[in-house]
């Protein structure tokens, strides 16, 4: 939306509380999820079918590439946050901080909020992840996911760029840049990007984008920087052990 210059309304839905199982909210997403565009009265969920519906819904400036080819190489971004990303940065993230203010809870509070996951599916990952920490294996798939997202952008960047797709920035570069984002505030993103260069240069001229910095970046407040870069680094020395053996595996498997 900062790309296209649209306005809008933001209303909050605060996960920690569970507003999104609220039932007003449910009967515009009934996943219970975040976000959840209303336009025109009608509901879009899931964050990239939102973005693709902008960009469709209002054409200029263009964020979907005219070639059909480069539409689709687009479109495997997209995939990959829904398939792995998304998933991968919440188990990081409760891992590195809400894993410990749920352990400060009492207990009655503690299992209401276990009860009050919807989808059998995401209790199964919370509560797996709030007993093993980075060790669970939702968070080790999410950590999989992310090795592979970011070998193939590299070798992506390295057949175009500077963008993913090309010249200039599109959806697919605004699906990755979130999940590049929050690995970065959490003090985890060099583990996986270091020795990637052009991921690094990526990284650093989507930085600079203007949408990032207003639609993203400027968005969160300083206590919750604070609150990433205290809890992050806890897990970083047992996320580079899962990484490493997922590049082991992953060269073994290629021999």
């Amino acid at each position: 939306m900062r790309a296209k210059g649209l306005d809008w309304e933001s209303v909050n839905v605060d996960l920690f509380k569970a507003e999104q199982y609220d039932q007003n909210y449910l009967k515009l997403n009934p996943r219970g999820m975040v976000p959840t565009l209303v336009h025109d009265g009608k509901a879009v969920i899931e964050s990239t079918l939102i973005c693709e519906y902008l960009d469709d819904t209002f054409p200029g400036p263009p964020l979907k590439p005219a070639d059909p080819w480069l539409r689709a190489r687009m479109r495997l971004w997209s995939k990959m946050v829904d398939e792995g990303l998304f998933e991968g940065v919440t188990e990081l993230s409760f891992s590195a901080m809400f894993r410990e203010r749920m352990r400060s809870m009492p207990e009655e509070i503690r299992q209401r909020r276990f009860r009050n996951v919807g989808d059998p599916r995401r209790r199964d990952r919370f509560m797996s992840t709030y007993e093993f920490g980075v060790q669970s294996p939702f968070v080790v798939h999410g950590i999989a996911a992310y090795e592979r997202a970011f070998k193939m952008l590299e070798d992506a960047l390295a057949e175009a760029g500077p963008w993913i797709v090309g010249a200039n920035a599109s959806l697919a570069d605004i699906s990755l840049m979130p999940f590049a984002a929050r690995l970065n505030y959490l003090g985890l993103l060099d583990l996986w990007i270091k020795d990637r260069p052009r991921v690094l240069a990526w990284w650093s001229m989507a930085r600079e984008w203007p949408s990032f910095k207003t639609g993203l970046r400027d968005l969160i407040s300083e206590a919750e920087f604070a609150e990433m870069r205290m809890h992050g680094p806890k897990i970083a020395d047992d996320v580079a052990k899962i990484i490493a053996e997922v590049r082991q595996n992953t060269a073994a498997a290629a021999l």
